[in-house]
């Protein structure tokens, strides 16, 4: 079972809107999100984003996947025209802690000037160069099923520890798959988040094509308020 990401850091206030289809992830984002302080909310009513939620109070726009790209055009369109200053991120798979890590690596302080920290997807490791001590973790998440509109995943913490100036590599572990996987290195308060592996083309062929393709079966409605308790 996948364990919550903790985001180190945010801007005070940030409110969150993630726009997307199953009803589980959608839920457990937004407890994540808000457990580690973040102004949560989630939706998968694609016609009401923009009546159900003040779009101008919204500082990060996260989309899911299977959201079809004129919805997507729309919601975007009008956030950014009420909050220029909005961030409008693409989720790259429907893993709660995956998401919530995209949040954090949006809203987190960048690394000290001249620390670099990349995903090397040729040798499938984490390479950093830091110049002073750092606590550094590297977290996986992988999809196990893909069927809509509730896919499972499980992750895993393969790297925790304090490491001293220099360069340093952290391999991503062999039976991470090559498809559906992901990543998320945090240094100090900073974190980045990495595709390993892609999402299949199988998946990406569910992706409905307009907000009137009905190829996707119904879920259960999810309009999230901020004062449920």
């Amino acid at each position: 079972m996948s364990t919550p990401h903790e985001p180190t850091a945010k801007p005070p206030g940030a409110n969150v809107l993630v726009v997307g289809r199953s009803p589980s992830a959608l839920v457990t984002a937004v407890d994540i999100l808000r457990k580690t302080g973040y102004t949560a909310n989630a939706t998968n009513q694609f016609d009401r984003v923009l009546t159900d939620y003040d779009a101008g109070g919204v500082d990060i726009l996260v989309f899911g996947g299977m959201v079809p790209p004129d919805i997507k055009q729309h919601v975007r369109d009008e956030l950014t025209r009420l909050n220029p200053d909005a961030r409008v991120i693409q989720g790259l798979f429907g893993i709660p802690e995956l998401i919530a890590a995209q949040v954090a690596a949006a809203t987190c302080p960048p690394l000290p000037e001249g620390d670099e920290v990349a995903y090397d997807a040729d040798h499938r490791c984490v390479r950093l160069t830091i110049h002073e001590s750092a606590d550094v973790r590297v977290e996986v998440w992988w999809a196990t099923s893909f069927t809509p509109p509730e896919s499972t995943s499980v992750s895993e913490r393969v790297y925790e520890n304090t490491l001293d100036p220099g360069a340093h590599v952290i391999s991503i572990p062999h039976h991470v798959p090559k498809e559906a996987s992901f990543g998320a290195v945090t240094v100090g308060q900073s974190v980045q988040v990495f595709t390993i592996g892609p999402v299949p083309d199988s998946v990406r062929r569910l992706v409905p094509t307009s907000a009137e393709d009905k190829r996707l079966p119904d879920v259960t409605a999810v309009t999230t308020r901020i004062d449920e308790s």
